[in-house]
Order: structure tokens, then sequence, then C-alpha cells
């Protein structure tokens, strides 16, 4: 008789014989040979078949992110078909593995990607040799996503450095309308002439773009805290130079990986400093949706999407609320009151997933299209609050950083974009560099 035989005998009597004496049993000696019965049946069970499912043990973080609009309201030229889209963007985290988040979230029709890759750019539309990785998605070379929805490609092996341009290559196989895009995206992206281009290291190119379509987020396995930054065409870094990464945001990841200090996993004997997720929206308003659909849902009705789901999100920069209050009316009034409340559901709702959330003041618009002096007197109340209401856990003064001093409602000359209401290059450098750089500590 084998071993697991004999146990299984031993069990089959064991409870028959409980089964005659139980009753005159003590309650103590009752449980000890029940129990005894219990775990000789249990060894000589057969061992429950191994899962298939393989879990993913990285520790992601956002290396890249943008926010997701549309649909445009011209789309002739963000129309493909059989055409191969190749977007730079630049990373903000470096790692050894990674993957790519594509959106149809605005999108009304499937979104069909026959095949898509991803590489170091070496310049242009180029892609270094041997950089190349074909992505998949759920192991198959192409996705359909269906409208609303995002999807996640496999992560793939490649070792990329923090501040490095990569190249992310879509084949649309058939005619695709860009529903899902972000407008502003500052960056030469790339379209070829008829056919699938993804893995080839360099391309024709039929067409210049200057937008991110379906292309949403980028991610790393460096483990590194995420910095979000939540916000408008401020943020979004309109009227910067095109393919210059001259965005405030940009200015500030460029100074965090300069610096020793940082949280994170420890890869090859460094530690993952923080990146920053540059999730403005030109046109975008903290409390209502824009009639333009290029400038997205409310920062409130965007908030899961572009916060909450940033990979390895810690803290939340919040620079929102100007178009509020620069497109006030009498017929539909915004008040400070209601700036506030919407600030403090941002607050609650990072805080619930325990992030932190810094407050950054609105920047003088004395002069832009919109202004006026009711309009500057609410901005005031507003930066009041932010400033001194004790209610997010740090603030950045980008009122007192960016204002004439001589004339406080105004841009510094210097910084002025020429519309009153963005900086240039100049002032989103100023932006950057006024980051105290401990509220990420």
């Amino acid at each position: 008789m084998t071993t697991l035989s004999y146990l299984r005998d031993a069990a089959a009597r064991l409870a028959s014989e409980l089964t005659l004496s139980m009753r005159r049993l003590s309650p103590a000696r009752r449980r000890l040979l029940l129990g005894s019965a219990m775990l000789a049946a249990a060894i000589a069970l057969p061992p429950a078949p191994a899962s298939a499912q393989h879990w993913d043990s990285a520790r992601w973080q956002g290396a890249w992110g943008t926010a997701p609009a549309g649909s445009p309201l011209d789309a002739g030229l963000q129309t493909f078909s059989n055409q191969t889209v190749r977007l730079i963007v630049r990373l903000n985290a470096g790692g050894n593995r990674v993957r790519i988040r594509l959106s149809n979230e605005m999108g009304s029709t499937p979104l069909t990607i026959g095949a898509a890759a991803i590489g170091l750019r070496a310049a242009g539309s180029d892609v270094a040799p041997g950089t190349m990785r074909a992505l998949t998605f759920g192991g198959r070379a192409g996705v359909t996503i269906p409208p609303g929805a995002p999807a996640l490609s496999d992560p793939f092996d490649l070792n990329l450095a923090p501040l490095s341009d990569v190249a992310v290559s879509l084949y649309l196989p058939v005619t695709t309308r860009a529903g899902t895009l972000h407008g502003t995206a500052l960056q030469s992206g790339y379209v070829s002439p008829a056919g699938d281009f993804t893995n080839a290291s360099a391309i024709k190119v039929e067409r210049t773009i200057t937008v991110w379509p379906f292309l949403s987020a980028v991610d790393v396995d460096a483990g590194g805290p995420a910095i979000v930054a939540l916000g408008d065409s401020i943020t979004d870094g309109t009227r910067s130079t095109i393919d210059a990464n001259s965005r405030w945001t940009d200015v500030l990841a460029r100074r965090l990986q300069g610096t020793r200090e940082s949280r994170g996993d420890t890869r090859n004997g460094q530690q993952a400093r923080p990146s920053v997720i540059n999730r403005g929206i030109s046109g975008n308003r903290l409390l209502s949706n824009s009639p333009n659909p290029l400038a997205g849902r409310s920062a409130q009705g965007r908030f899961e999407r572009d916060v909450l789901a940033t990979s390895g999100v810690r803290h939340l920069v919040v620079l929102i609320g100007i178009n509020d209050i620069g497109n006030s009316s009498a017929a539909s009034p915004v008040t400070a009151d209601d700036l506030i409340a919407g600030y403090r559901q941002l607050i609650a709702r990072a805080r619930a997933q325990r992030i932190a959330v810094i407050g950054a003041t609105l920047l003088p618009f004395e002069g832009a299209a919109y202004y006026s002096p009711e309009k500057e007197a609410l901005r005031q109340a507003v930066n009041a609050w932010i400033r001194d209401g004790g209610e997010f856990d740090a603030v950045i003064d980008f009122d007192r950083a960016t204002r004439d001093p001589a004339r406080p409602s105004r841009l510094l000359p210097t910084y002025d974009s020429g519309d009153h209401l963005h900086p240039g290059d100049l002032g989103y450098q100023a932006m950057g560099n006024a980051v105290p750089l401990e509220v990420f500590r």
C-alpha cells in the first residue's frame, strides 16, 4: 500500500469511528479527533491544479502622458487609411521595461490598430538601430479597442534613459478618423504613405502632424512616484516652441532628474526619481465642459482617467480655473465659492487615494481677450484662498513668479507670449523654476 493510500484509508477509518463514538466523547476530545481527521483528509487529497494566470510584478511608473480629448471639429487632416503614424514623446523617467496605453475613449466607433511598435528615437522620424520592439496586446500583434475604452500593451524589455525621446508607431489598416486625440502636442509626428512601417527604422513621411492621436501614456518599470499636473492651456504649454519641450512641466522634469534626492525602487544602484505627467488640455475648465470638444471634459469629469489611472501617481498639481473665470458671464456667472467647491472636490478625491495635492495660483491675465476688472477681482479672491486657505498640502505661487511687479494684474512683459494670457518659453521656464522641489518629498 502506498503512503497516499494508507493515509486515505486511515482517514476513512477514523471518520467511521468518530461517527460511532462521538456522543461518548467530551467536547474537547471531540474537537481534537475531528481536527485530526480533517488534517489526514487534507494531506490525502490530490494537489489543486496550478493557476495559468501570469501576474506582472513590475512596479509601473508613468514616464509620459497626455490627456485625450476630441473629437476635432475639423478632422480632415486627422484621417488615416492604410498608413503608419509615428509619434514622438519625451520620457521623464527611465526603465528596463515599457508598455503603452492607447485610447479610444472619445471615439464613437471601434478603433483598429493593425500593429504597433516602440523604439528609441534617433532623429526626426528615425528610430535608433537595435531598439525597435514590436508591441502586442494580450499576445496579439493588433488590437480593436471598443468606443469609450483604453487598451494597455503587453510589457516589453527595452532599456530607456530618463529624458530620452521614443517613437511609438501605430499602423491603421482601415480608414480611421482620429476621434480621440490631444490637440496641442507641440511635437512633430509623422504620417507615412500607404503601408505598415511600424518596424522600419526609417520611414518615408507623407505629412507631419502636431497632435497626438490615440496615444495617452507610456509607462516604465522604474517604480518611482509620478507627479500629475492637471490643468489647462498654461500646463499644456500653449504658445511655447514646437519640438523644444519648453512647457513648465518639462522644466520641472529636468530639474527633478538633476536632483540627488528621490524616492522609489532602486534599480542598478540608483533610485527612481519622480516623473512629471502633463495632463493639461488647452481650453479646459474646472467646473464645466467647454463647447469645444478639443478642450476636453472638465477637470472634475476627467479626474479618474487622467489622475487616478496614472501609474505610480503620488502627487497632484492643480493649476486650473482661469477659463472658468474668463468665460463667466452675467447669464452664467462663476463665483469664488463655486471654484473653491470644485477645488475641494479634487482635494477630497485625491486624498481618498493617498495622493498629496498641491495648489497653484492662477497667473495674471490683464489684456487677454476675456479680461475684465470684475474677473480680476475673482482671480485675486481665488488666489488668496489657494495661498492662505490651508486646504492644499502645499502651494506653488505661479502668480508671484510671473507677474509684473509694476502692474501685478499683468504678466511680466519678458514672460508674455504676446496674448497676455499664456507665457512664452521664458515664462514657462520661470514657472518650472518656481516650483519648490521639497513639496514632492
